[in-house]
C-alpha cells in the first residue's frame, strides 16, 4: 500500500534488508525486538524500515474479506449503534425488496460458531432467518440449546424453531429443550396455564441460565412479524395506534425503541424482557428495506449486542440520527475479557 511519499532511492543492501526485515514481521510473527537483536540494530530503526517498506511498496498490505460481507459498513455499524459485532451482507440482487434475504442465515450460523463457547446455554428465539441459520450450522462448541419462544403455528413445530432447537443441539452434541406451545396464546389465563406445564416450565427454567440469545426482528405489518400475523384485526389496530414501530420475541417497540403493549406479553410463552437484557450475547439477524425501521427501534431499546444484516438495511440504519444506547459496553464480555 503507497503512501504516494517522495522518497530518496534506497540502495540494493537496505530493499534487501527490509525485505527481510519484513518477512520476520508479517509473515512469520517475530516482533520488533525479536528482529532488532537478529539484525543487530534498534526496534527504533527496524520499525522506520518497516514504515519505509511500507511506503516503497515491498509490503503491500491487502484487507480482504469474502465478497458477500462488506467490512465497512459492518465497522461503521458497529460503532453507530455501540455493538459487539455487526456483521453487513451484500443485499442479492433478486431479493433487494423481500426481508430477511437467506444469505443472512449462513453467515449468521458461522458468527454463531465463534460465539458459543464450551458449557454455553445457547437461547433460540422464533423466526424464518434462525430456522435458516440452524440448518446451516456446521459447527458449535458443546453447549445446552434452549427455545426462547412458542411457535407461531404448532402444526408447523416439527418444521420451525423446535426443530431448529434439535438441529442446533445435534450440531454441537448438547442437550436441547425445546417449548411446545404457541407464541401467542387467546388470554393470559391461558398463556399462564401453560407455563405451568411440567415440560413447557422446565425449559423456561433455563432462561435465566442463558449465555447467547439469537432473535428476529419483525416490523409491524403483515409478512414481516409473526406475532402481528397472529393477532386480530382489532388488536393490530390497537397496538399500532400505541405507535409499534417493531417486534422482537413478542415484545413490542415504538420507533424509539421504548416498549409499548405490555399486557401482549401476558399471554405470550416467551422470555421476558428483563431477562434478555441480562444475556451477556443477544444477537439479532434481521435485513432488508421493510425492516430497517424496525432493526433501528430494536437496536435503540438496548437488548440487542450484535447484528447480522444486509446491506440494503444497513445504509438506512447508518442514516439514523440520535443517541442510543451502547449495549455491548453495557454488559460483561462473554468470553470473561
Amino acid at each position: 500500500m503507497s503512501t504516494g511519499r517522495t522518497q530518496v532511492r534506497m540502495g540494493p543492501g537496505e530493499m534487501v534488508q527490509a525485505a527481510a526485515m519484513a518477512r520476520r514481521f508479517y509473515l512469520e510473527g517475530k516482533s520488533k525486538i525479536q528482529i532488532a537483536e537478529e539484525f543487530g540494530v534498534s526496534r527504533f530503526k527496524v520499525a522506520r524500515v518497516l514504515e519505509t517498506a511500507l511506503e516503497r511498496d515491498l509490503v503491500r498490505i491487502e484487507i480482504r474479506v469474502p465478497a458477500e460481507l462488506d467490512a465497512e459498513r459492518s465497522d461503521a455499524l458497529r460503532a453507530h449503534y455501540g455493538l459487539r459485532h455487526a456483521v453487513v451482507v451484500e443485499t442479492p440482487a433478486d431479493q433487494a425488496d423481500a426481508p430477511d434475504p437467506e444469505n443472512l442465515g449462513a453467515v449468521a450460523a458461522d458468527l454463531l460458531g465463534e460465539l458459543v463457547s464450551d458449557g454455553d446455554v445457547l437461547g433460540l428465539a422464533w423466526g424464518r432467518s434462525i430456522i435458516t441459520m440452524a440448518n446451516a450450522l456446521d459447527r458449535l462448541a458443546p453447549c445446552t440449546v434452549v427455545q426462547l419462544t412458542g411457535v407461531y403455528d404448532v402444526g408447523t413445530a416439527e418444521r420451525g424453531s423446535v426443530e431448529a432447537v434439535r438441529t442446533a443441539a445435534a450440531v454441537s452434541g448438547g442437550e436441547a429443550h425445546p417449548l411446545y406451545a404457541p407464541m401467542v396464546l387467546a388470554d393470559p389465563a391461558t398463556a399462564s396455564a401453560l407455563r405451568a406445564q411440567s415440560q413447557i416450565a422446565a425449559a423456561m427454567s433455563y432462561f435465566d441460565k442463558v449465555t447467547v440469545a439469537v432473535v428476529s426482528i419483525g416490523s409491524w405489518a403483515a409478512g414481516i412479524s409473526t406475532v402481528h400475523d397472529a393477532l386480530s384485526d382489532d388488536e393490530r389496530e390497537h397496538y399500532a395506534g400505541l405507535g409499534v414501530a417493531a417486534e422482537m420475541s413478542s415484545h413490542l417497540f415504538d420507533a424509539q425503541g421504548r416498549r409499548v403493549g405490555r399486557d401482549l406479553g401476558e399471554r405470550c410463552i416467551t422470555i421476558e424482557a428483563d431477562r434478555l437484557r441480562r444475556i451477556p450475547e443477544v444477537l439479532a439477524i434481521a435485513g432488508g428495506m421493510k425492516k430497517a425501521g424496525a432493526i433501528d427501534a430494536v437496536l435503540r431499546s438496548g437488548l440487542v449486542t450484535s447484528l447480522v444484516t444486509d446491506t440494503a438495511a444497513a445504509d438506512h440504519l447508518l442514516h439514523s440520527t440520535g443517541p442510543a444506547p451502547r449495549p455491548a459496553l453495557d454488559r460483561a464480555d462473554p468470553d470473561g475479557s
